[in-house]
């Protein structure tokens, strides 16, 4: 199995006739606005999976779907239903409104279980938390809601694929509920701020690979650009890759474009 990884939660993850796209976002340095995963990419896509209604994880989702026909899977929460007609969130507005989509849209909720073209995927609970951050010296604090747009709908994915497991956790605050899943590969965000503010931080993250106790780490969602700073949600990860490994479980340093093998 081939993963590739695309900054904050995106990734590719290729298997014998399978290539899954989780959390297709846009790139949100003004510097660089872009799809997260490459459009060259888009039209073999075989599954595209989004964890919530940020738009460094879902600006693409319906066009990347689109692109390659290939089923969008998302929380109950993010879809609605008209009879035939299908509405999912606005991808590209900051607000709870509901647009018509004609494509393959596949919900789940959390302790569901679905399978779709070979690939099974359970939903994991995940809990988002306040986003916070400073423009031009003004301090903005988003906290998650029912009716806020911020962290909208999330929700994380234990992915087989192929006799292989993967356990994507968006982006997340520690839940004790991940205990036991033990996947193979396991994708977490590190770049909490404090005090429960939008993921869990270095410690927090490594709370739960000792509750979870996968094979592999991969940490994302930390040293990420947005709007004119690089380096967003700010974490050590060679502390973090240190401590990992001394509990006898591999960790991974991706940065934009990389890939390993597991």
């Amino acid at each position: 199995m081939k993963i590739r990884h695309f900054l904050y939660n995106a990734f590719l993850v290729e298997d014998i006739g399978i290539k899954i796209a989780i959390d297709p976002g846009q790139n949100l340095w003004l510097f660089k606005l872009r799809s997260l995963t490459p459009t060259e990419e888009w039209k073999t896509i075989t599954h595209v999976l989004v964890t919530h209604g940020d738009p460094d994880h879902y600006w693409h989702a319906d066009r990347v779907a689109t692109a390659a026909n290939a089923p969008l899977i998302m929380n109950t929460t993010m879809v609605k239903r008209a009879g035939s007609e299908t509405r999912i969130l606005v991808p590209r507005r900051d607000a709870l409104q509901f647009v018509p989509f004609s494509g393959n849209v596949t919900t789940i909720q959390v302790g569901e279980t679905i399978e779709i073209k070979g690939v099974k995927i359970q939903g994991v609970k995940t809990k988002h938390g306040p986003i916070e951050f400073s423009i031009l010296g003004i301090k903005k604090r988003k906290i998650p809601g029912p009716e806020e747009r911020a962290g909208f709908g999330a929700i994380g994915f234990f992915i087989q694929v192929n006799g292989k497991t993967i356990l994507n956790l968006g982006d997340s605050l520690y839940q004790k509920e991940w205990a036991r899943l033990q996947p193979d590969v396991l994708m977490m965000p590190i770049g909490g701020l404090g005090k429960n503010t939008w993921t869990m931080d270095v410690t927090e993250a490594l709370e739960a690979v000792r509750l979870i106790r996968p094979k592999v780490v991969i940490p994302c969602h930390y040293n990420v650009p947005f709007l004119w700073k690089q380096k967003m949600c700010p974490a050590d990860d060679q502390e973090f890759k240190r401590e990992v490994e001394k509990m006898q479980i591999a960790c991974h340093i991706m940065h934009d474009g990389e890939a390993i093998e597991v």
